[in-house]
């Protein structure tokens, strides 16, 4: 029998792999898993559970924004939290302060004193003693404020940081005096089944007793 030529055979041989290929198609990957986001350098909670609110702008004030209609309460163990605006901030860690006593501290382990703005800057910063306790922040200079006051009142504030799960309380844990940080969540007011309230300012602008903002942080990153 004559051997039929070369071209005839490379056909065959094309056809048997197109066939084994159409019969044995690749394996489909698995879907992108939903609900959880990472963060560069940070951490993220679960999405459905702690929905992100509109973020702020690089180097813009920290940006509050209305709650949606619908959302609803938001989940912490032992407690009820209401959200009463949306926040997103980068700023500065001017200072910060771990708490374990105290009814605050079964729901914030932790105070960050942040700063924006000129309240950012080394050469301001360095011109003020900066301290925290007892769940405040203050503030001292020697002779003369390096910028007005009304202007550091409005551009740092101490806030008390209610993690959305245990990955962002690692994060926030790794969050130290210096840092650039930011922070997406919602301005609450927690509330327990015996009555106990503790409502966010809803403000930069205030000072002294409330002025502090309750933040339930669904994330946390370094910049």
């Amino acid at each position: 029998m004559a051997r039929p030529p070369g071209w005839i055979v490379l056909m065959v041989l094309g056809c048997l792999v197109l066939g084994w290929w159409l019969s044995n198609p690749a394996p489909s990957l698995p879907p992108p898993a939903t609900g959880v986001a990472s963060v560069a350098g940070g951490a993220r909670a679960d999405t459905s559970a702690c929905p992100l609110p509109p973020l702020v702008a690089r180097g813009d004030a920290p940006l509050q924004s209305e709650v949606p209609s619908s959302m609803p309460s938001l989940p912490l163990e032992g407690a009820t939290l209401q959200p009463l605006a949306g926040f997103s901030v980068e700023a500065r860690v001017l200072g910060r302060e771990d708490y374990r006593m105290g009814r605050e501290a079964d729901f914030s382990p932790m105070d960050l004193a942040l700063g924006w703005g000129r309240m950012t800057d080394d050469a301001v910063l360095g011109q003020l003693d900066i301290s925290q306790g007892g769940r405040w922040y203050s503030y001292r200079w020697q002779r003369d404020p390096p910028i007005p006051v009304d202007e550091i009142v409005r551009s740092s504030a101490n806030m008390h940081m209610v993690p959305a799960d245990d990955a962002v309380a690692e994060a926030l844990r790794d969050v130290d005096a210096g840092d650039r940080v930011r922070i997406d969540g919602w301005l609450v007011q927690v509330n327990t089944p015996d009555g106990w309230r503790w409502r966010s300012s809803l403000t930069r602008e205030d000072s002294g007793g409330g002025a502090c903002e309750v933040v339930y942080v669904c994330a946390v990153s370094q910049l």
